[in-house]
C-alpha cells in the first residue's frame, strides 16, 4: 500500500513514519469493509430476486424479468413465449400429507423445471403450486412442445406414504398455459392470458377423466 503510494519511508522521521503506515492501515482496512459491504448487498439482491423457497425467481423479479423480455423482443423483432404452470391434485398432498410433502413437491418440480430448460429461459415460482417460464427467441410451436416435455415429468411424481402407511398415493400433475406475446401486450396482459389458457387445458384435463384438485 505505501508503496502504490510512492512515499519512500527511509527519508521520514519516525512520527512521518508511523502517521503514514497507520494511514495505509487505515485505507487496507476501510477497503476490506467495502469488499464486505458489496458482498452483503449482492447476497441481499440474491434473496429479494428469490423465492422463499425453490431456487427460482419470486414473482416479483420474474414480472421484472418479463418486463425486461417485452421490451428486448419488441425492439429486436424476435418472438417469445410464456408457459403458465399449475399444478394438479397439490391441495390434496397439503391435506393428506402435510405442508412439508408440499414444500417437497415445490422443489422437486423446480428441478425439473430448470433442469428441462435453457439457461437464457426465466424461471419464477407465481405464487402457492403455480410457476412461469419464459422463453425468449421460442416460436409457439416449439414452447408448447415443452410445456408438454415438463407436463410429462410433473406428471411422473407422486407422493406416497412410508410402507405400510394406510394413506392414499397422490399423483401429481401440472397443466400448462402457452401463449405469445404480441406487439403492444403488457406483462401483465401476457401473463393475464397464459393464466387463462391454463385453466383452459386444465378444463381439457378434467375432460379426460384426471381427478383434479
Amino acid at each position: 500500500m505505501i508503496d502504490a503510494l510512492g512515499v519512500d519511508l527511509a527519508r521520514l522521521d519516525l512520527r512521518a513514519r508511523a502517521a503514514i503506515e497507520a494511514l495505509a492501515e487505515e485505507v487496507i482496512a476501510l477497503r476490506e469493509e467495502a469488499d464486505t459491504l458489496r458482498a452483503s448487498l449482492a447476497d441481499a439482491a440474491l434473496l429479494a430476486d428469490n423465492d422463499a423457497l425453490c431456487p427460482v425467481f419470486n414473482r416479483r423479479a420474474f414480472e421484472r424479468e418479463v418486463r425486461r423480455e417485452i421490451a428486448l423482443s419488441g425492439r429486436f423483432q424476435t418472438p417469445l413465449t410464456l408457459i403458465f404452470i399449475d399444478l394438479d391434485n397439490f391441495k390434496t398432498v397439503n391435506d393428506v400429507y402435510g405442508h412439508a410433502a408440499g414444500d417437497s413437491v415445490l422443489l422437486k418440480v423446480s428441478d425439473i423445471l430448470l433442469a428441462r430448460t435453457r439457461e437464457t429461459d426465466i424461471v419464477g415460482r407465481l405464487g402457492g403450486d403455480e410457476f412461469g417460464i419464459v422463453l425468449a427467441h421460442a416460436s409457439l410451436e416449439d414452447s408448447r412442445r415443452k410445456a408438454a416435455q415438463l407436463a410429462g415429468a410433473i406428471d411422473a411424481l407422486e407422493v406416497r406414504g412410508e410402507e405400510g402407511s394406510s394413506l392414499p398415493p397422490v399423483q401429481i400433475g401440472a397443466s400448462c398455459g402457452v401463449v405469445e406475446w404480441s406487439a403492444g401486450q403488457s406483462p401483465a396482459a401476457l401473463i393475464a392470458r397464459a393464466d387463462q389458457a391454463m385453466f383452459a387445458e386444465k378444463a381439457r384435463r378434467k375432460g379426460e377423466g384426471r381427478t383434479l384438485r
